[in-house]
C-alpha cells in the first residue's frame, strides 16, 4: 500500500497539486474538523467509487490511518491503483502541521 506522510500532503496542499482528497470518516467526524477532502464514510466508498479520480493521485484519509487503509485495501480489489494512506491521519495532521486543529 503506498502511504504519504502528513508534510508530503502539505507540500501537494501548498504547491496547488492535482490530487483528489478522500476523507473516509463519519459525518460527526469531518464536522468536528477536516482538511477539505472530499467526505466518503467508510462504509460507502464503494458505493461510491466512482467518484474517485482514476486518473491522478488520490489520498485517502481518516483518523489515525487505520480505516483510510481498510478503504484502500477494499478499492484495490477493484482495481484502484492510483490511492494513498495518510499516515496518521488527522490526528498526525493535528500533532505535526496545525496544532490548532480541533480533534476528538
Amino acid at each position: 500500500m503506498n502511504e504519504i506522510t502528513v508534510q508530503e500532503l502539505k507540500q501537494k496542499l501548498d504547491r496547488g497539486e492535482d490530487f483528489q482528497l478522500i476523507d473516509v470518516r463519519e459525518d460527526f467526524e469531518y464536522e468536528t474538523s477536516n482538511l477539505g477532502g472530499q467526505h466518503i464514510p467508510l462504509g460507502g466508498i464503494l458505493i461510491e467509487k466512482d467518484k474517485l479520480y482514476k486518473d491522478k493521485p488520490v489520498v485517502v484519509m481518516c483518523r489515525s490511518g487505520k480505516r483510510s487503509a481498510a478503504a484502500i485495501a477494499q478499492l484495490e480489489q477493484q482495481g484502484f491503483t492510483n490511492l494513498y494512506n495518510l499516515q496518521g491521519g488527522i490526528l498526525a495532521w493535528q500533532a505535526e502541521i496545525d496544532p490548532d486543529l480541533q480533534v476528538y
